[in-house]
């Protein structure tokens, strides 16, 4: 992809509005994790190598326009400080006097953090004025806030059109791995996707059909396509409303040479429940009283031996119901495995999206994948081929200025 980084811009000395993305998960008024401020760190210190004056913009919940006190940015300075060492100032606002007399006290090397750009209406509208109020700020726009990227709004779209536009570090980290996963991939390719529904990732299984080589479906939305292909379920999680979509897809993965890979056989119990009493069952003796929670032992091992003669894996959503103990098993069977022929370079492995990164953390490898994407709404928009407006924005913006 064409876009510009922080090694093709000059900001020394220069005020950079860095869209972050702070919207990080609190509990009774304290970070409960820190991760996205921890993957900032690097651009930081980077923009304060450069000698650049660095102003943060994020968002944060959804206060609608309006400013409310709960929704406030001013708690996180003490974290960023915390995991960033170094100290951050606060401003009351993101445009006007305060914003501007803040930005001008600031000198190379210091950190701002600007509040809440969703305490304005004119941030989720896109509207130009805002936007151009805070262009009025800086002198160069660093948007390392890819798990927004999906949002066409003034601080994550607007702004890089009104200033020369780079990506930060985390941004161009996320945009290369899955570009090395999904758009210029080395083959042959594979993509685990699992979750209760067919309807909620119907984009996702569509676009990846057309793209990988193996597609290997768990949770609830297999049972989908276990039904589709006449198999019996007994009372398994299933949209038996999407059993013609479910067939059209694998028409579609046909078509392209690509292999849907369901289970073989599954982890059953009568009662979802820590410790509940469960079976493993094949399809052919699948019990009429019992549900999947699972896949079995045999379908995790076709999954790893599948894994071994790929070279790229892409990874959404677990295999079975991870959260309760211990039907995690063969999700975390196959996320070792996937762990340990990256940890060989043999396998590049990303991952990310809702409970994805809670299921290889469960699994024990969270630090083996060659990347974990932190960004929700945004990966998954990006696996289901779609375009983000913040990374359009840097690639036209790239385009136009050479």
């Amino acid at each position: 992809m064409n876009f510009q980084t922080l090694n093709d811009v000059d900001v020394s000395g220069k005020v950079v509005l860095l869209r972050a993305d702070l919207n990080v998960p609190v509990n009774d008024g304290c970070v409960s994790d820190a991760t996205r401020i921890k993957r900032l760190k690097p651009t930081i210190e980077m923009l304060r190598d450069k000698s650049a004056k660095i102003v943060i913009l994020s968002h944060f919940g959804r206060p609608k326009g309006e400013r409310k006190d709960e929704f406030s940015l001013e708690f996180l300075t003490h974290e960023l400080e915390k995991q960033w060492d170094v100290k951050v100032t606060f401003a009351e606002d993101c445009i006007g006097d305060k914003a501007r007399q803040a930005v001008s006290d600031t000198h190379s090397g210091d950190i701002l953090l600007l509040e809440n750009v969703r305490f304005h209406a004119g941030e989720e509208s896109n509207d130009p004025t805002f936007a151009s109020e805070l262009a009025a700020l800086g002198d160069v726009f660093v948007n390392d806030a890819f798990s927004a990227a999906h949002r066409a709004h003034a601080s994550t779209e607007g702004l890089a059109h009104l200033l020369p536009s780079v990506a930060g570090l985390l941004m161009e980290a996320e945009l290369n791995a899955l570009n090395d996963a999904l758009e210029s991939p080395e083959k042959p390719v594979a993509a685990v996707v699992g979750g209760a529904k067919v309807s909620t990732k119907l984009s996702v299984l569509n676009n990846l059909v057309k793209k990988v080589d193996y597609l290997i479906l768990g949770g609830g939305m297999a049972n989908t396509f276990l039904l589709a292909q006449g198999n019996e379920i007994g009372k398994s999680l299933s949209e038996p409303d999407m059993v013609d979509t479910a067939n059209e897809i694998l028409e579609t993965a046909k078509q392209n040479n690509c292999e849907i890979v369901l289970p073989k056989d599954c982890v059953v119990v009568e009662e979802l429940a820590p410790g509940a009493a469960a079976d493993t069952a094949t399809l052919d003796k699948f019990p009429a009283d019992k549900s999947a929670v699972d896949v079995g032992e045999q379908s995790a091992q076709h999954v790893s031996e599948l894994l071994h003669g790929c070279k790229t894996l892409l990874w959404n959503g677990p295999m079975g119901v991870f959260e309760i103990k211990p039907f995690d098993r063969g999700t975390n069977a196959v996320a070792q495995t996937a762990a340990e022929l990256t940890n060989e370079d043999r396998l590049v492995s990303v991952a990310g999206g809702g409970d994805t990164v809670a299921a290889l953390e469960n699994a024990g490898v969270i630090n083996d994948f060659t990347y974990i994407s932190t960004a929700g709404g945004a990966f998954l928009e990006w696996i289901e081929g779609k375009t983000l407006p913040g990374v359009a924005a840097l690639i036209k913006n790239h385009s136009k200025a050479a």
